[in-house]
């Protein structure tokens, strides 16, 4: 069934008494249920083990679809971030320091009975850790390829306030691809992220990890509809060309709540297409672009095991 555009209201961050129009939505933009056997599985062993997954906490729209084609992406160092991006749905605060000293022992277990052969690890940005998490992480996919030697990982890591040293210690762990999110353009930057997370900051981390690991992939995501220009768009994508950024995604931005930064509008999916061709054009290996794709959107991975497969065999 067709569903009817709605016309909801948003509160501005900035002016909590003043109500603004979200865009309708569009009747080309769909999200599935929740189906199959494997979604509800994958929930299951969720709730059994206490892991927790991006695709629940930033609260994803592809959340049903690649649950129920049997893939999660993990969310590392617990659900409180220490950062406050007005885009993400994230909890934050101050985590005190608590680390889950189990969690590389569920983590591997989880990923085992799930049977991947590619899985993306993301993790929350932690400035109360001295390297960020960055060991944590590591110990987490050294446990992963101890239950699972075959299997291909993929790092949607913070900046690590620019820590190269700790950098270096994801990198070195026997991950396939690092992936480090621009999220916006440089002008809309200081408005989306916090203040941590700087433009310049998110280059240099992409740029670092070119320089540390040139055998391993880099890959960046953008959210369309906060306002940007194609332009602009267009700017952001040679600056992630210029720092090595080897695969990049576009998705449009949906405010996960009333207190989330507002949507300016809609990007149709001709436009995502079109800017597809533009990265493409522009020299990256891989790019994928429409309305629901995420950062680490699943239908990337297929392109990825095939790419890395392809070149270990070379």
């Amino acid at each position: 069934m067709t569903r009817k555009p709605k016309s909801v209201t948003l509160q501005l961050m900035s002016t909590p008494k003043l109500q603004v129009k979200r865009p309708a939505l569009p009747e080309w933009f769909k999200i599935r249920p929740p189906s199959t056997v494997a979604f509800t599985d994958i929930k299951s062993q969720l709730q059994t083990t206490g892991l927790k997954t991006v695709c629940e906490e930033a609260h994803c729209p592809n959340l049903s679809e690649c649950w129920s084609g049997g893939t999660a992406t993990f969310m590392l160092l617990g659900e409180t971030c220490t950062r406050g991006c007005r885009f993400c749905a994230v909890k934050t605060g101050n985590p005190h320091q608590e680390v889950d000293p189990l969690e590389p022992y569920k983590l591997a277990q989880t990923i085992k009975k799930m049977n991947l052969e590619y899985v993306v690890l993301t993790m929350v940005a932690r400035d109360d850790l001295i390297d960020g998490g960055a060991a944590h992480i590591a110990q987490c996919i050294r446990a992963i390829h101890k239950e699972n030697p075959k299997i291909l990982i993929e790092m949607l890591a913070s900046d690590l306030r620019g820590n190269q040293d700790a950098l270096k210690i994801i990198l070195e762990s026997g991950i396939v691809v690092l992936a480090h999110n621009i999220e916006t353009i440089d002008r809309l930057t200081k408005f989306v992220r916090d203040g941590r997370a700087t433009y310049a900051q998110t280059l240099q981390v992409l740029r670092n990890s070119k320089k540390i690991a040139p055998h391993i992939y880099t890959k960046s995501s953008i959210m369309l509809g906060l306002g940007e220009t194609e332009e602009e768009i267009i700017q952001t994508m040679k600056d992630l060309r210029a720092a090595g950024t080897d695969m990049l995604t576009l998705g449009q931005y949906l405010p996960p709540s009333q207190t989330h930064i507002s949507l300016k509008e809609y990007i149709h999916p001709d436009q995502f297409a079109k800017l597809e061709q533009i990265g493409l054009s522009l020299g990256f290996i891989y790019v994928a672009s429409g309305p629901l794709v995420r950062s680490s959107y699943k239908a990337g991975e297929l392109f990825v095991k095939t790419l890395v497969r392809a070149t270990k065999n070379q």
